[in-house]
């Protein structure tokens, strides 16, 4: 039951020892230190180490020093003993005038802790001024009448030193006549008096000359002196009157100069030169004389000097009037100075980070600072402020401390410097602000990849471009800053075509441009899939990709090609066949061609240059189908020779030509008699290959040189062999061979051969001549050019009556084989390889060889079996019954196989005495051989 009335007092004993906790902590904050002015630079002060429970040496190093607001230091920390020195020598007096106390104040930032202490330093008064008056001579004047008793003021000294060395007393030199009294007032200054002692006889001595001494109470004691003239004159009984004993006034302190104050008024009774009262300053103090002005005549106190209140409050100011004679009188003004807020805050950075990264988190300090007003009451109370978008935020912590943290995660790539104003402003009327700026750095961190300007790329480039052109130039952009926004670029390696990607296109690392290290073919590849990359240079690397397509544009770079009628690889020249009854929009022949480029560049169209008969065939434009345009009449030529252009539409349009000879006519045997004449025309547009040409023959001509010599050698090697052989014959002059036509409804070639043997009579030797075959294209391929078949082979006939043996035909001859243009086929319907020949199939062709060479021989029996019926040496199966071998000569008489060295002889035509057919024809020419 008595425990309830204890519970108030247990309360208030926590609460009382709560306070004496917080006081506890409060006086920890505060260090006092006294020392002595006038001391030596560097003398100690306290041992701040010991104070803050550091080691001496440790002070630097946990970032303790003295921040100001500007004033002159008078103190240092001495970082090797820790104890706080006097910066330069201390005059009190300069500091504190003649207050009772003299205290400095500083503050001690522990930059590690961010942590502010606040030290009080006494600065004790040392006796190191001497009492001093303001004039080392004063003169008084004195009436000889005075009688003893009167008392005259003396000047005062004064001594700026307080306590026991200020001024303690005078001292007058000795004298007859006066003595020294020393009155003290309210205020507890001293005033000397002179006291007259006995009369004066100012014709028994008109001057005194007298020694006023002042000393203070120091050890050693220090002394002034004044001298003190007394000029006896005539009597002036009554001395001036101030109206007022004390003045008093207040001004504010942004007063200006030469403000008018007030006016002392002080009056004297007497007449003429002794009641004229003149003013003056007592105890002038430097300061008071740079401040204020009196007018000696009118006593008006102006102001001389700017008025600060900071600087001083109050001043008090004696002044004294005096008349002719030298009768004076004493007084006051004190003059109040009153605060105005003429002073804005101060703000003073002790602490600052110029740049932070910007991953810091939130709550590191950015900034330490101080804010300092001279002026006082509402005037000195200051705020301070940051603008509120800003990821920052203030904090006070001490005083008139403040710090500005990190209040948001911060971000380079959006606010990449921040100039953070601080605002510092007081609350006086009109309130005064002063603004500090603090520029921050955000370091770059590599947190952002480059990004590409476009998410995919494409370019077209014109094929057969030159090496090294410039294709496209891509752009990647890294918002961060320095190296980690250094963008270098690269191509993915990949593999096209065998080839590695870098030896088609390379790309600038610095630039991002693309070029191309090859000329590019559209025929080869249409388009290239890339990937670009982009990598930054930051630690770690960050890079991202971005696929590139670059398409070949086709241009028209490759002339029409022919592929049927193809030119022959074995120097044959194609010959298409067509019946006299052939009706209009008969089917002939078909140009098939094709152009390895695109799109319009491959567009053909076929056009007739050239023939022989005009308006007797026509060639579809698209189609190059060579049809006739009429009914063929009987005075149309057997040979019909045409020139087809092909074309294609490209810029500028490429073409090239063929020339197709058709053989027309009734039957097979005029077809045959007649091809020998065959003379294709040449086109007069083909000049530009004439050049070609004439170095084609010229080489042509070196090599068959070359091989008649060679054969001659071989010739005479074998020259003993070749008298063993007898002449064969005189009845063999010129012979038509290598006739063949069609099989089983397949379109025919023909290639006509001029195989020529010219024999002397009784001659052992013949001569057969093989000149090249006329192709029925006007270009001459390069094969044809190149080959070197001889165009003279000489060849030794004998008798063959007595030696059987020598009649034995030979293994056939390769070269009698078909060439690839001679093989059958429909018009446009063969599809070749890559090289635009046709497969060879010997197997086929020595078959054909083989019917043609029983057909031959069967002929003229009648007991022909090839083909479509007796005698029509399989000719009726495409041209019909009106073609049998009753309209054909008979080749046995003189048909020579190649491979062999006999020759085929009809024996009823010697029988009979008749010259062989075939023969007959060319006997002309044949002597006109033997002439040359």
């Amino acid at each position: 039951m008595a425990t309830p009335p204890c519970r108030p007092d247990c309360s208030r004993l926590v609460w009382i020892y709560i306070l004496l906790g917080a006081l506890g902590n409060i006086r920890a904050e505060q260090i006092r230190y006294s020392v002595r002015e006038e001391l030596e630079k560097g003398s100690a002060v306290g041992n701040i180490a010991k104070d803050l429970g550091l080691e001496p040496g440790k002070l630097a190093e946990r970032g303790v020093r003295i921040v100001s607001r500007g004033k002159t230091q008078l103190f240092a920390l001495n970082p090797r003993s820790g104890s706080l020195v006097t910066a330069g020598r201390i005059d009190r007096e300069e500091l504190c005038d003649r207050s009772p106390k003299c205290m400095a104040n500083l503050e001690i930032l522990l930059e590690d802790e961010v942590k502010i202490l606040g030290i009080e330093v006494e600065i004790i008064d040392v006796n190191d001024n001497a009492p001093s008056f303001g004039t080392w001579q004063r003169e008084i004047k004195v009436a000889e009448s005075e009688i003893p008793g009167t008392r005259f003021p003396l000047p005062e000294a004064f001594d700026p030193d307080v306590g026991v060395n200020s001024l303690q007393g005078y001292q007058l030199s000795s004298n007859s006549h006066f003595s020294l009294d020393v009155q003290s007032g309210v205020d507890g200054i001293k005033y000397p008096e002179l006291v007259l002692e006995r009369a004066l006889d100012r014709e028994e001595e008109a001057v005194h000359h007298l020694v006023l001494t002042a000393f203070d109470g120091g050890d050693p004691v220090r002394s002034g002196t004044a001298t003190i003239q007394v000029t006896l004159v005539d009597t002036n009984d009554n001395a001036p009157v101030f109206t007022q004993p004390e003045y008093h006034v207040s001004v504010k302190e942004n007063l200006p100069v030469g403000t008018l104050l007030l006016t002392i008024k002080a009056t004297d009774p007497d007449e003429g030169a002794n009641g004229e009262v003149t003013y003056s300053f007592r105890n002038v103090r430097d300061k008071t004389s740079q401040l204020f002005q009196l007018n000696s005549v009118s006593g008006d106190i102006t102001v001389l000097g700017e008025l600060d209140y900071e600087d001083s409050g109050f001043y008090d100011i004696d002044v004294e009037a005096h008349d002719g004679p030298g009768l004076r009188a004493r007084s006051k003004v004190l003059v109040t100075v009153l605060d105005v807020n003429d002073n804005a805050p101060e703000v003073t950075v002790t602490s600052l980070s110029s740049s932070v990264q910007e991953t810091s988190s939130p709550g590191i300090v950015i900034a330490l600072f101080n804010m300092h007003d001279s002026d006082s009451g509402e005037n000195g109370l200051v705020t301070c402020s940051i603008p509120d978008n800003l990821p920052f935020r203030l904090e006070k912590i001490y005083g008139n401390y403040h710090r500005l943290l990190i209040h948001r995660t911060l971000d380079r790539e959006e606010v990449s410097e921040y100039n953070i104003t601080i605002t510092a402003t007081d609350q006086g009327t009109p309130p005064l602000s002063t603004e500090t700026y603090i520029s921050l750095q955000v370091v770059d961190i590599n947190d952002n990849p480059p990004t590409f300007v476009h998410t995919s790329y494409s370019a077209y480039i014109p094929e057969n471009n030159p090496r090294g052109a410039s294709i496209l130039s891509v752009t990647a952009q890294d918002p961060d800053s320095g190296e980690n926004a250094q963008v270098i670029y690269s191509l993915t390696e990949v593999t096209i075509q065998g080839a590695p990607l870098s030896s088609y296109v390379s790309i600038n690392s610095n630039t991002g441009v693309l070029y191309a290290l090859c000329s590019f073919d559209y025929e080869q590849f249409q388009d290239l899939q890339l990937l670009v990359t982009a990598r930054d240079n930051g630690n770690p690397p960050l890079s991202s990709n971005v696929s590139f397509s670059l398409f070949v544009l086709d241009q028209n770079d490759n002339v029409p090609e022919i592929l049927y009628p193809a030119l022959p690889s074995d120097g044959s020249t194609g010959v298409e066949l067509t019946p006299r009854s052939a009706e209009p929009g008969y089917l002939v022949t078909k140009v098939v061609a094709v152009d390895k480029d695109s799109g319009q560049n491959a567009w053909l169209s076929y056009h007739l240059l050239k023939a022989s008969e005009p308006g007797l065939f026509s060639v579809g434009l698209h189609t190059g189908e060579v049809r006739t345009a009429r009914t063929l009449l009987d005075r149309d030529a057997l040979k019909q020779s045409l020139v087809v252009a092909v074309q294609d539409h490209g810029r500028p349009p490429l073409s090239t030509t063929v020339t197709l000879t058709i053989a027309v006519s009734h039957n097979i045997p005029d077809i045959l008699a007649d091809l020998g004449s065959i003379n294709i025309p040449t086109d007069p547009d083909d000049s530009d290959l004439t050049l070609y040409l004439v170095v084609a023959v010229a080489v042509v001509s070196c090599i068959f040189l070359a091989f008649v010599i060679v054969l001659l050698a071989l010739r005479l090697r074998h020259w003993h062999s070749a008298r063993l052989l007898q002449a064969a014959g005189s009845g063999l002059s010129s012979m038509p061979t290598s006739h063949f036509v069609g099989v089983d409804g397949i379109q025919a070639f023909l290639q006509t051969y001029s195989h020529e043997v010219s024999l002397t009579a009784d001659s052992g030797k013949s001569h057969l001549i093989f000149p090249q075959p006329n192709y029925a294209d006007t270009l001459i391929s390069q094969e044809s050019c190149g080959k070197s078949d001889p165009l003279l082979v000489s060849q030794d006939f004998l008798e063959t009556k007595g030696d059987p043996n020598l009649l034995k035909q030979a293994p056939p001859n390769t070269d009698w084989r078909f060439s690839q243009a001679q093989r059958p086929g429909t018009s446009g319907s063969q599809n070749g390889d890559e090289t635009g020949t046709w497969p060879n199939n010997q197997f086929d062709t020595e078959m054909l060889q083989a019917m043609i060479l029983a057909s031959a021989s069967e002929a003229a029996d009648g007991s022909s079996t090839l083909g479509g019926g007796a005698g029509t040496m399989g000719l009726s199966a495409r041209y019909g019954p009106q073609f049998t071998l009753q309209h054909v000569p008979d080749y046995r008489q003189n048909v020579y196989i190649p491979g062999s060295n006999a020759t085929l002889t009809n024996a009823a035509g010697k029988r009979d005495g008749k010259a062989p057919a075939g023969g007959n024809g060319n006997k002309k020419k044949s002597g006109k051989k033997e002439k040359k």
